[in-house]
């Protein structure tokens, strides 16, 4: 037994000793064959040249060459975006002869030097003349970001990058960098491209991406150390073939206007987010795009689109689609139907449904139930009218196509969720919750498309936010509008409805928005957030959507902001007071500057505007009065008006535009006109073009700031 122990230890050892013996066979080899490459490499010759020469000389290969991407431009073929080629410059060190290298090192150096500021003269002339000794180095980038077009143009002109017959060795790596000139505005709806891919990440950019991408051509290029590609002359095997143009439907104006109202009420709400979107109601083109986030004190971006993928509980904008359910479903007369909403709270299975207006609104009729946002006027409805058929109310839904997405051309759009009885989520309280717009999620682009429907006489149309596909100029595709050939409900039905919007503005929760100058329909929503499984107080989701002018509507418009902030009553949190102050800026803006959609102006110019001839800034009448050899400009005030009473005669008035009331702005141009109102805190709307000869508000007028007048420019 011992003796065969003993057997196996020395059996053991000598295995042992066998490894170790291989293991210092293969080391040993490992070094020799470092040494031979090493050898081959450096010091073996083939026709009088290292290895290590012949792979610096044979390091050409075809390697595709990206194309110049496609344009992107607004309706009125503004650009949006487009590529704009910058250069990273680098020398081969070894390309020009000695004598020229040497002769012209030290004036690139001291160029280098002086237009870049990244090393010195001799830094730069040292690190040159190491990769031109260097047996492994020769390809130098001569700055570490890159050039314009312009610059390009300058360098050309330095040794080893103007033409010579011993010189040469300058190189330009070109690559194409996206600019949007418009940038911040609606950055997140043109969107962007992958820094190393060239491709379309988010927004149009990539929905797009196939038709603004181009074809690559195909050429030589020469590898260099760092993966660096040079492109070896100028010719290409195959020419790389630019990107479609896209034309898109936004105006830049509409986005300005948006962008501007809904940035001032984030401010003011301290709220988390928000989003506008406009869109023209025959053909479902949007307009403008705003998203904007909180991403610091007072600092909103475009960094998610809200308006295509943020879905939400959408609350009582959800109403009008109840509402024309009931209607489709009854026939009823929603002025004559009365519902007893009681004293704003009423118990319903195990939960309590409450109206915002404490004390209840008593009772009132189905129209009054949409005009004041009642939750349990609506509830009240639904149990009188679809408890039995909630499959019924379900198919109305879809038939609103309000279940399915809107189909924009763009990339990204969340579906919506509107669930029915084969969920699991299904309860018996689902169908009452729903019809004020909560178990449910959707976004702002779907609800908006819902009231566009209403506003075009009952026809959905897809939006849509890109017109033409352009090739070189040429027309390639055309997008047409898409108008659904049925109605979503009846005529009689769309009438009634829409009579109800404009009596939330007229007579309603909104009516605070309500405009002298035109109609404004729409309907308020605030829906408390589902945090954590639970609908929460006091953590809101304000909107409102509708259209304007209500007569003849042209664009509707759906405002969000979530999550408001205020330190006042629960109602400033809502969306009466927060979302729908910024439509009403937005259209307010929208008609003034519309001349097509503004009501006529009336036939008689008031007869005092005939004595005012001018009227505007002293400076600038005294060089009309210069040019016209009119009566000199009297001194002293820095506003005057003129009128003519005898041939070459000129009466001129100083005028004072201080103090509270609203002063006489006949004769001045709207430039002048504006400035003055405006610094007074009001908002200005215009008819017409020239001077003003009429003010909705009288001279002298004493009111304080923040209301509207309107000016007649003839």
């Amino acid at each position: 037994m011992k003796n065969d122990i003993e057997s196996g230890q020395n059996n053991k050892k000598a295995l042992i000793n066998r490894a170790r013996t291989v293991g210092w066979l293969l080391f040993g080899l490992a070094i020799l064959v470092f040494v031979k490459l090493i050898r081959v490499q450096y010091y073996d010759e083939f026709k009088g040249k290292t290895w290590a020469e012949y792979s610096e000389k044979n390091d050409l290969k075809l390697d595709t060459i990206p194309a110049m991407r496609g344009n992107i431009y607004s309706n009125d073929n503004s650009l949006l975006a487009t590529s704009l080629p910058y250069y990273y410059i680098g020398l081969d060190t070894k390309t020009s002869d000695s004598a020229y290298f040497y002769n012209h090192v030290d004036e690139l150096s001291s160029l280098l030097a002086k237009s870049f500021g990244e090393n010195t003269a001799a830094g730069y002339r040292r690190k040159m003349i190491s990769y031109r000794v260097s047996k492994s180095k020769r390809y130098l980038r001569l700055k570490s970001k890159t050039i314009t077009h312009l610059d390009r143009e300058k360098i050309k002109k330095w040794p080893f990058f103007v033409k010579n017959r011993k010189g040469g060795g300058g190189k330009f790596e070109t690559i194409y960098k996206r600019y949007k000139p418009f940038s911040p505005m609606a950055d997140r709806t043109i969107g962007g491209i992958d820094a190393k891919s060239g491709r379309g990440y988010i927004g149009l950019e990539a929905s797009f991406d196939k038709k603004l991408e181009g074809k690559p051509g195909v050429g030589w290029v020469e590898m260099v150390e760092g993966g660096i590609k040079i492109p070896v002359g100028d010719a290409l095997n195959v020419q790389p073939e630019a990107g479609r143009d896209i034309y898109t439907t936004l105006d830049m104006n509409f986005q300005d206007m948006a962008e501007i109202a809904l940035r001032r009420k984030l401010n003011e709400m301290d709220a988390d987010f928000g989003s506008v979107v406009i869109m023209e109601v025959k053909t479902g083109e949007i307009r403008a795009m705003a998203n904007l986030t909180k991403r610091g004190e007072h600092q909103y971006e475009e960094v998610f689109n809200y308006a295509l993928a943020g879905s939400n509980d959408p609350g009582s904008t959800f109403k009008l689609a109840t509402m024309v359910a009931l209607l489709e479903e009854t026939g009823m007369d929603p002025d004559k139907v009365m519902v007893n909403t009681g004293s704003g709270a009423m118990p319903f299975k195990n939960h309590v449904i409450r109206d915002a207006h404490r004390g209840g609104f008593g009772t009132i009729t189905a129209s009054q139930v949409l005009e004041k946002s009642s939750n349990i006027g609506i509830v009240q409805l639904m149990l009188r009218y679809f408890a039995n058929k909630p499959d019924k109310y379900l198919q109305y839904l879809k038939q609103f196509h309000l279940t399915a997405p809107t189909g924009i051309q763009m990339k990204g759009e969340k579906p919506p969720l509107i669930r029915d009885r084969s969920s699991k989520l299904w309860s018996s309280y689902s169908l009452y919750f729903m019809a004020h717009g909560y178990e449910m999620q959707m976004t702002p682009l779907q609800t908006l498309a819902f009231y566009n429907a209403v506003a075009n006489d009952g026809y959905w149309v897809r939006p849509m936010i890109v017109r033409e596909v352009r090739n070189t100029g040429e027309l390639e595709d055309k997008m047409v509008p898409y108008v659904e050939e049925k109605p979503i409900a009846s005529i009689e039905t769309i009438k009634k409805v829409k009579k109800m919007l404009e009596g939330v503005v007229n007579n309603g929760l909104a009516k605070h928005i309500k405009s002298d100058l035109y109609d404004i329909a729409g309907k308020t929503g605030t829906a408390r957030k589902l945090i954590n499984g639970v609908y929460t107080e006091g953590k809101n989701y304000t909107s409102f959507a509708g259209y304007f002018p209500a007569d003849k509507p042209k664009y509707s418009c759906i405002v969000i902001i979530d999550n408001p902030k205020s330190s006042g009553a629960d109602y400033t949190r809502y969306a009466g007071s927060v979302a729908a102050p910024v439509f009403k800026e937005v259209a307010d803006r929208i008609y003034a500057s519309n001349v097509s959609i503004q009501k006529p102006i009336k036939d008689s110019v008031p007869e005092t505007s005939n004595n005012v001839k001018w009227a505007g800034r002293t400076s600038d009448l005294k060089v009309i009065s210069s040019e016209l050899n009119l009566t000199p400009v009297p001194e002293g005030a820095e506003y005057a008006s003129a009128s003519l009473y005898k041939k070459g005669k000129t009466n001129w008035q100083p005028k004072s535009f201080e103090g509270a009331e609203i002063p006489d702005l006949q004769g001045l141009t709207m430039r002048d006109a504006l400035y003055i109102l405006e610094n007074k805190g009001y908002n200005v709307t215009f008819k017409g073009s020239g001077k003003v000869v009429d003010q909705s508000l009288p001279p002298g007028t004493n009111k304080s700031g923040g209301k509207t007048i309107l000016l007649t420019l003839q």
